[in-house]
């Protein structure tokens, strides 16, 4: 099951980097609307 996470803040793009390269079925999204377009595509394959 993907799961989206809006990051936001200090050292956002640390952040992110950390998240893209865990290995983990994560995906960063840089507000809601981004969110909602990279979970329906995660879904859809």
């Amino acid at each position: 099951v993907p799961l989206v996470v809006r990051l936001e803040g200090t050292n956002v793009q640390q952040g992110k980097d950390i998240i893209n390269n865990s290995g983990l079925d994560v995906i960063a999204a840089d507000d809601l609307k981004d969110g909602a377009q990279k979970i329906v595509s995660a879904v859809k394959g």
